[in-house]
């Protein structure tokens, strides 16, 4: 014998009409559609306008594009797109590699390690914390990290400058490539903890049980269950972090001394990226460094898409582990 299932006024689900549920799941689509439509097309958008006013400039460039581009056809001021894209995926690399250890160590622990009274406000002070404005992270890297940070790295220079990033003669410390990518890590961390916590929540609660009961231990359940499940969400966590340091402007230009260096010593005081060019030399550039700035923009967009598109290929690769407990 069956029964028909309830809603909750009480009554049958199938009382409803079925063409009001037709309408709605139509209507629904149409709207759902549509979003997407309109997404694509902004992106479009950003796309024609970035190229659109980056001709002039490029076309107009007396010196070579990655080396040596030229603002103004008398060639009174140029500037390499070349350091700037590479001192912005160094720094944004050093932020990442610095973070998502320890983003997905907070994120196990809310989830599977702190008690109930503890986990909630420690969830909600790393929602928080990924609130807090760009500006105030860069006003505390230059007031505070960077005279902290000059001890450590003559310390890094002295015992391991045989390592290539950590050479380097002459001033050690300050405005420096480290300095910066440790602020963007403190601003990425919380975006990257928040989701990995969220993902690690999801995890099957059968298969945990299941490990326990068999008798591994704490570690084990995670290592086996929860995080081959939540990989996927970490990755993405971990893109969305990535993307957020790339594009960030205010706090790496307060940090980074704006040279046009392409080194991987992270301990002289060097360092650039193309947002925080952008935002620095906008106000005083001439029209056609505008173009050139906007030219920068686009590599930056550039950059991004392809980050993204190679997160999204190993996410596609991992399915497997988002079907866990299916």
């Amino acid at each position: 014998m069956t029964t028909n299932p309830k809603t909750r006024g009480g009554g049958p689900a199938h009382a409803r009409p079925a063409a009001r549920r037709t309408n709605g799941e139509g209507l629904f689509k149409y709207v759902a559609t549509a979003a997407g439509i309109v997404l694509l097309g902004i992106m479009a958008a950003i796309a024609v306008f970035l190229v659109s006013e980056a001709i002039p400039a490029l076309r107009a460039d007396k010196g070579d594009f990655f080396t040596e581009l030229t603002w103004d056809p008398d060639g009174s001021q140029v500037f390499g797109i070349g350091a700037l894209a590479f001192g912005t995926v160094l720094s944004s690399a050093i932020a990442l590699v610095l973070a998502t250890p320890i983003a997905v160590g907070v994120a196990l622990f809310i989830s599977h390690y702190a008690p109930r009274r503890l986990a909630g406000p420690l969830g909600w002070l790393i929602d928080l914390l990924a609130a807090v404005p760009s500006v105030i992270y860069g006003l505390w890297g230059l007031v505070f990290l960077v005279p902290l940070l000059s001890e450590p790295s003559r310390w890094l220079n002295e015992h391991l400058g045989w390592v290539p990033v950590f050479a380097g003669e002459g001033a050690i410390g300050g405005k420096t490539m480290l300095a910066g990518g440790v602020v963007l890590a403190i601003m990425i961390l919380p975006i990257i903890a928040a989701i990995s916590r969220e993902v690690f929540l999801q995890s099957p609660k059968s298969n945990e049980e299941a490990a326990l009961a068999l008798g591994a231990t704490r570690w084990e359940m995670i290592r086996m269950s929860v995080l081959p499940f939540g990989r996927p969400g970490v990755i993405s966590a971990a893109m969305l972090g990535l993307g957020r340091a790339m594009g960030e402007t205010i706090a790496v230009a307060l940090i980074f001394p704006a040279t046009f260096d392409i080194t991987f010593q992270i301990l002289t005081p060097h360092g650039n990226s193309i947002a925080a060019n952008i935002a620095n030399s906008f106000g005083d550039a001439a029209p056609m460094g505008r173009g050139a700035l906007i030219a920068s923009g686009l590599v930056l967009f550039v950059i991004t898409l392809l980050v993204n598109m190679g997160a999204r290929l190993i996410i596609n690769r991992r399915k497997e582990f988002a079907r866990a407990g299916a």
